[in-house]
């Protein structure tokens, strides 16, 4: 479970190519962003943070790529929690049957118990994909992974946040050197893909520093990154100080963070 504290709280069940879901919380509310596992493994990573299927009030979908999404629909049916997404991914015809859905509207706020949700349209191919500024206990955190470059709507979209997830996917030389296929390769590496470590420093300079309590790298691509190297993009802007800096892993996911 989060600490029984009035701040804001967030963890990892994993990020990556194979599957990504992120857990945020004030405490008593508990959202699921994204769940890109099957049921009995999602379950099972759910209890290593301490929470039941049954204590999540919502389920929200940033998008129909099945790394997000697989195991969405079996998580929902089983639990019975609501599914939060925009028309567009409902229309990709992906997500199976749920329970009940409600309708996310980009750069629309709404709340989910005590959790403000701004839901923010990123440039990525899909049908009409978004990403999450979440704010609760006067402490803001920023998810923005799977976007193919920091756009300025993006950067002005999470400036401020006192915690980000960021998307470090994949370096630029591990890319063209590695085992994706040509069409692969210019669909990750462009501008409706996947931030390179490059990008992802752009970004994280754009939104500004001073407030960031924890930065989180995540989606790191198996074939295309690691984590060193990643660091390494975002180190420098930190003055050499990696302490705000951690690594969403695929396996282990990320233990809960606190935002004071």
């Amino acid at each position: 479970m989060p600490p029984a504290t009035p701040a804001l709280h967030f963890a990892s069940l994993g990020s990556g190519s194979k599957g990504n879901a992120t857990l945020v919380s004030d405490g008593e509310t508990h959202l699921l962003i994204d769940c890109g596992f099957g049921l009995r493994e999602t379950e099972r990573r759910l209890a290593r943070l301490g929470l039941h299927p049954k204590q999540l009030a919502a389920v929200l979908v940033t998008h129909e790529h099945g790394d997000h999404i697989g195991g969405v629909g079996a998580l929902a049916r089983r639990h019975g929690m609501p599914v939060y997404l925009t028309p567009g991914t409902w229309l990709s015809g992906r997500l199976k049957e749920v329970p009940r859905h409600e309708w996310i509207t980009p750069q629309a706020t709404l709340a989910i118990g005590g959790i403000d949700i701004m839901p923010v349209t990123v440039p990525h191919d899909a049908r009409e994909p978004v990403q999450f500024h979440l704010s609760a206990h006067g402490r803001r955190l920023g998810v923005v992974t799977d976007l193919g470059h920091p756009s300025a709507h993006v950067i002005q979209a999470f400036a401020g946040c006192d915690a980000l997830i960021l998307e470090c996917n994949h370096d630029r030389q591990m890319l063209a050197d590695g085992p994706y296929p040509p069409r692969l390769k210019r669909r990750v590496g462009g501008d409706w893909g996947h931030l390179s470590n490059p990008q992802a420093a752009t970004l994280l300079a754009g939104v500004g520093l001073d407030r960031l309590q924890r930065i989180v790298c995540s989606h790191l691509s198996e074939h295309n990154n690691r984590p060193e190297l990643a660091l390494e993009a975002l180190v420098p802007l930190l003055d050499g100080d990696e302490s705000r800096l951690v690594v969403a892993a695929q396996d282990q996911g990320l233990d809960w963070q606190t935002i004071r």
